[in-house]
């Protein structure tokens, strides 16, 4: 087992956050269990009342918002997803810490789509430069969910001048050597189309079980795409990531720190694919988070903070 690993369990007994039940057998990995939060927040109405802005990046301009205190952590949003839909527990937990920046991908929200076409390398490409269009110097920590986890690594490969820290969540690295989502055609259509129910959508993000015991907090806690974003949107993001060659035989030449986070109980991104990325990036840690779907950010929000917490302060 790798000393960091160590101290991670160490500082997971210490808190009493989390119970680790398995090291599985590679030394860069560990399984949390987990008890779901019922804590809720205002910080979504919080947020909401922070000014969005919009900087110009190249042929867009790019809405954002930036709030906290401490080194930049840049979130890069998944699938159909604004800058609303992160999950407010987390935001107000990391941002004790570190300044937070949130914002839109190209041609989604309040970022419009410009005359580039959209693509993986090109998402990423916006993101370094929205770096350097809010004057950051340094290299920043990049948090990049589903989708943003792609870009993220793009990033990593093609913009390392820019990235400190990486963290890659409930992602894949693409080709042909990753899992698809574990979902029916029908499903996949109607997520693509813009025409999934509400209980559909769900069922792409959290296990059946913990959706029926928890609908009070999904209400409270969880903001939906649908009418929010347009089917056109919807259909440049799925072009781009069907089109991705993938980058799994580039990631051994990521040398930045990097967390893999994933749900055991993730069909959108199975597990097995955040299994690959860790193997292939040198020195990658592992986590994943027992119960945890694709949304198990919206799932474990205060376990899931705390292991990013745990691998911002060791590394």
């Amino acid at each position: 087992m790798s000393v960091i690993i160590m101290m991670m369990l160490m500082v997971f007994a210490f808190v009493s956050i989390v119970t680790v039940t398995n090291a599985l057998a590679y030394n860069t990995s560990s399984t949390i269990k987990n008890s779901t939060s019922t804590k809720t927040t205002n910080a979504s109405s919080l947020f909401d009342k922070i000014e969005t802005k919009k900087v110009r990046v190249g042929d867009i301009d790019i809405a954002y918002k930036i709030f906290g205190k401490g080194k930049p952590l840049l979130f890069i949003p998944g699938f159909s997803m604004t800058m609303d839909g992160w999950d407010p527990i987390v935001l107000d937990n990391l941002s004790s810490n570190h300044t937070i920046i949130i914002f839109d991908n190209r041609g989604i929200g309040d970022t419009n789509a410009g005359v580039k076409s959209p693509s993986i390398p090109q998402f990423a490409n916006d993101t370094a430069g929205l770096i350097d269009a809010l004057g950051i110097k340094k290299p920043v920590d990049i948090l990049g969910l589903s989708m943003g986890g792609l870009i993220a690594q793009e990033l990593a490969l093609l913009h390392q001048e820019k990235v400190d820290r990486l963290i890659i969540h409930a992602s894949s690295c693409g080709g042909k050597e990753s899992l698809p989502p574990q979902v029916s055609p029908q499903v996949l259509t109607s997520m693509i189309s813009g025409n999934a129910s509400t209980d559909t959508f769900l069922s792409t993000l959290f296990p059946r079980e913990w959706i029926q015991q928890h609908t009070d907090y999904i209400q409270k806690n969880f903001v939906f795409p649908m009418g929010k974003v347009s089917k056109e949107s919807l259909q440049r993001q799925f072009e781009a990531t069907s089109k991705w060659s993938g980058v799994c035989n580039k990631l051994s030449s990521i040398t930045k720190p990097t967390l893999v986070i994933t749900g055991t109980e993730d069909i959108t991104s199975p597990p097995a694919n955040s299994l690959m990325i860790a193997q292939k990036i040198p020195g990658a840690w592992l986590v994943q988070i027992k119960g945890g779907g694709h949304g198990v950010m919206f799932q474990y929000p205060q376990q899931f903070t705390a292991v990013l917490e745990t691998f911002l302060s060791v590394t």
